[in-house]
């Protein structure tokens, strides 16, 4: 083998070394980008779904301030002047004809 045959013989194994590591390194960042897309579409559900379970509780939460709400003036209305009356004009239904009302205080 004469040193051109040789020399040549070294550059293509430099060469087919060089693209191994390439590729090697071309591997490595695709790896590490699927890695990326792949926790970010996970990241991307689990907050859809932090989102939906707090539009749930905002709506829940509005119910229950709503009803809660009313049942606070009903209490402020019952605790005001005539409220006795009040409260037993809502519970006239509940007392049947013919019975003896029992106010205790």
């Amino acid at each position: 083998m004469d040193a051109v045959t040789m020399a040549s013989t070294l550059q293509l194994q430099e060469q087919r070394r060089e693209i191994n590591f390439s590729l090697l390194a071309l591997t490595m960042k695709l790896g590490l980008v699927s890695l990326c897309v792949v926790t970010l579409v996970k990241l991307s559900i689990a907050y859809q779904e932090r989102l939906d379970r707090h539009g749930e509780l905002v709506a829940v939460l509005n119910l229950e301030s709503a009803q809660l709400n009313t049942l606070q003036q009903r209490f402020d209305r019952l605790f005001t002047l005539g409220g006795g009356i009040r409260l037993m004009d809502e519970h006239d239904q509940w007392i049947a004809p013919n019975r003896l009302r029992v106010i205790w205080r």
